[in-house]
């Protein structure tokens, strides 16, 4: 066989055995007989590549780049003979430190590999690195030999998802959780059986990218200790797993324990989302560390003032430049890599609304990057969530530029339903929107465009809805300053835990209220971990900083509170068994199918008569089964009756197609377990009492 051309070095540089690379792809990657290594910077008037040997303070070598490696803006070098196991590599880069013109370029910094596959640095979760090192964190080479087997996209039909949101090292992390490698990928991929017989069928996981959970300044004010950025809003690079998530990070091979998680999912039915940050980086302000992008091409990567200052839509000090046509082209890259190599199902886009800004800050009405994603080939076939609202005020829920492409986060959805089970008036009307997958905000998109949630990492638990009039977050060091104010929550009568049995039995009623309403719901179902147990926080709905029980699943409570658990896992293979709640076709009130009765249709205490009054707080629909899928999947007829007052009402039930009658699936006022294909007929088929403050449930064949 003939040896490549591209194969030998052409000159020599301080010793090592060099010659031109290829521009393309960016970062570091093995070649025969060497490494090519790749960067972008347009405004430097140097580069050089500095190599280290693993985890040593002074380089090996510093290797400028000639002149003619250069093409364009792009300097690229193949260097040969390099161990790549033991080699972390970083670049210098020499311009104008100029700043109200947007230059930082500064010559004594090493700076990180936007593009690399691995960071080194923060190896092992929370352990005290050496400050003084000036190279914090190192890029490494990734060789990618990991085997897929048979694994291929679940491609599960968005309107078929129940999404669980959790977070790799909370979830795994507490004393309780009996896994072998607490609070890591592996530890997660241990606990996939739970998650199988939960029966929901897609993770979303709070931000993997390489982040520092060191980056907090701030300290418990009462016992002292140090809180980390604990959720990894502060991504650091955007193409490396987290290495302190793997119990094998400390040995590199990060990116092989977390491709393992994913295949197993896949193995047990279940998609992974990733929660993405492409709105802002670990840099922060003109006071924050220089780690890459403003050490190579601030002005590219930022959104700058006329002076030259960070504007920052993202509330945590800059905001990427999203739109510029090199930024455009690193999101789409760094998405299409954990797609192509990580088998990702899709993408949570954090404070979305930052993506549709021009490079001035003002929203666009055709924004290119968002449209790029929705119609990349790549990506054609991923889920993609939008958080539909920044930290500057714009809010684009049911109005965010979605090329027929985008969900997002319903946020009217979880404040609606919020206050209706808390018992404010005025609201019958709204709910009856939104359980029917919002057609106000979606028309012309399909219901599952509206992710449906009530509960997220940012913000209360559903214990805690149920459990606090107030938020309570004086342990993150910010005078309990810090967190949303408009909870939309009642403590049922006594605030913070309660020993009195009435108010724990309302509680437990009312978080399976909302759980009912959720999976009853068109649109997506989401929730967060630890919410099908009661999990609390007592009272912080900001827990970005705690690492520690507070924010932890613990494993306990899914024996003492079994309750709750079995009828979360109940109503999860009820949704799974009944079509007719998961339709993508929001429903018109019509008959489109001649089964005599329309899709969808209001009830009150009277069947076919919905009290619309601002006083009203008892709601009834009915889905016709036989429209489930657009009448392609015939099911049941399912009733689902909410009572926000403090009063037992008897209702009149719509009348069925002859032969058939209603069956009690579940009732929220009533501890008797739900028995899924197996539900009890009433025994008056005419009318149930529906409790105070509950929800039922009723199957009609």
């Amino acid at each position: 066989m003939r040896e490549r051309v591209d194969g030998f070095p052409t000159r020599r540089i301080s010793g090592y055995r060099v010659r031109a690379g290829h521009p393309f792809p960016y970062g570091a990657h093995p070649v025969p007989g060497g490494i090519t290594f790749s960067v972008y910077s347009d405004r430097a008037t140097s580069m050089s590549l500095v190599l280290f040997e693993n985890g040593a303070r002074e380089p090996l070598v510093e290797l400028e780049f000639p002149p003619e490696f250069r093409i364009g803006s792009v300097y690229a070098m193949t260097v040969f003979g390099l161990d790549a196991e033991n080699l972390e590599y970083g670049f210098r880069a020499d311009g104008p430190f100029d700043p109200a013109a947007g230059d930082r370029f500064d010559r004594t910094r090493v700076l990180s590999d936007p593009y690399a596959r691995l960071i080194a640095g923060r190896d092992v979760w929370g352990a005290e690195p050496d400050w003084s090192d000036p190279y914090q964190y190192r890029a490494r080479v990734l060789e990618d030999d990991f085997d897929w087997g048979d694994d291929t996209p679940l491609g599960i039909p968005t309107e078929d998802l129940v999404v669980y949101e959790t977070h790799v090292r909370g979830f795994t992390r507490h004393p309780s959780s009996g896994v072998s490698a607490p609070g890591t990928y592996a530890g997660l991929r241990e606990k996939i059986p739970y998650l199988r017989e939960l029966g929901v069928n897609c993770v979303e996981l709070l931000p993997i990218f390489e982040f520092d959970e060191l980056d907090n300044p701030r300290t418990d004010p009462v016992t002292g200790e140090r809180l980390h950025n604990y959720w990894g809003y502060n991504t650091v690079s955007f193409f490396a797993p987290k290495a302190g998530y793997a119990a094998t990070g400390r040995f590199g091979m990060q990116a092989d324990e977390f491709k393992s998680l994913v295949k197993e999912l896949h193995r047990a039915g279940i998609e992974v989302v990733l929660d993405v940050v492409f709105n802002h980086t670990a840099e922060g302000n003109e006071m924050g560390p220089t780690i890459s992008f403003r050490g190579l091409d601030n002005a590219t990567y930022y959104m700058l003032t006329p002076r030259g200052e960070y504007y920052n839509f993202s509330g945590t000090g800059n905001t990427v430049n999203c739109n510029h046509p090199v930024v455009r082209d690193f999101v789409l890259s760094c998405l299409r890599y954990w797609v192509a190599e990580y088998h990702i199902d899709g993408f949570r886009f954090d404070l979305a609304s930052i993506l549709d800004r021009a490079p001035d800050g003002t929203p666009l009405p055709n924004p290119p990057l968002l449209e790029q994603l929705a119609a990349d080939p790549v990506l054609r076939h991923t889920k993609l969530i939008a958080e539909a609202w920044d930290a500057a005020g714009l809010y684009q829920v049911g109005n965010f530029p979605n090329y027929g492409r985008w969900s997002e986060w319903n946020g009217k959805y979880r404040d609606t339903v919020r206050r209706f089970v808390k018992g404010e008036p005025g609201l019958v009307g709204e709910l009856a929107t939104r359980m029917a997958g919002s057609p106000d905000l979606y028309q012309g998109r399909t219901s599952s465009a509206s992710v449906n949630f009530i509960t997220a990492h940012d913000g209360f638990t559903l214990n805690d809805l149920v459990s606090y009039n107030d938020k309570h977050n004086e342990a993150n060091g910010e005078g309990n300053g810090d967190g949303a104010n408009d909870n939309n929550s009642w403590n049922c009568g006594e605030e913070g835990p309660s020993t009195s049995p009435h108010v724990r039995e309302l509680r437990m009623r009312q978080m399976k209220n909302l759980m009912a309403i959720l999976l009853t719901s068109q649109g997506v179902p989401m929730f967060v971990a630890g919410d099908e147990v009661g999990r609390t926080q007592l009272g912080n709905n900001n827990t970005y900083c705690q690492d520690n029980e507070l924010s932890w699943f613990d494993w306990g409570q899914v024996g003492s509170n079994a309750e709750l658990l079995d009828f979360t896992r109940s109503l999860i293979a009820f949704r799974h068994a009944h079509p007719v709640l998961r339709s993508s076709v929001h429903p018109t009130g019509a008959d489109r199918v001649g089964s005599g009765y329309p899709d969808i249709s209001w009830h009150g205490v009277r069947a076919w008569a919905p009290d619309w009054s601002s006083h009203c707080r008892v709601l009834g629909l009915m889905r016709c089964g036989r429209h489930a899928k657009g009448g392609s999947m015939p099911d049941d007829h399912v009733y689902v009756a909410v009572n926000a007052h403090w009063e037992q009402h008897e209702l009149e039930l719509p009348r069925l197609p002859e032969g058939q009658s209603w069956h009690l699936f579940a009732d929220t006022s009533a501890h008797s377990a739900q028995r899924l294909g197996a539900e009890p007929p009433l025994q008056d088929p005419g009318r149930y009492d529906l409790g105070p403050h509950s929800v039922v449930v009723l199957v009609g064949r």
